[in-house]
């Protein structure tokens, strides 16, 4: 049995309408998860990474959410719009802030 089977059984399916926020709200998530990682160790590259993942996650999030048909619990994806948007928010603010002290440290 395929894993679509096993979900639309369930009464769950996995449509495009679901997919792109669910998709960019895995990576906002990653982007958290980066952002975090460069402000505890004062690292560059994955603050750049959070940054960009986050604003992938807003960009995608807000479109999609702009775009959906219907209400929350409708299967248009609008739930996961609004976490994909909340997480790249946090993703980007983290992000900002973890620059913002690899600037200060590398003036001195």
């Amino acid at each position: 049995m395929t894993s679509s089977v096993l979900l639309s059984t369930a009464g769950y399916v996995l449509g495009v309408g679901r997919t792109v926020p669910t998709t960019a709200a895995v990576l906002a998530l990653v982007g958290v998860i980066a952002a975090a990682f460069a402000l505890a160790r004062s690292r560059r590259r994955p603050a750049v990474l959070g940054l960009v993942l986050g604003a992938v996650g807003v960009v995608v999030g807000g479109l999609h959410g702009a775009n959906a048909a219907g209400g929350l619990g409708t299967g248009n994806g609008l739930a996961g719009a609004v976490i994909a948007v909340v997480l790249g928010l946090v993703a980007a603010a983290l992000a900002g802030l973890a620059l913002a002290r690899v600037a200060a440290r590398s003036r001195g």
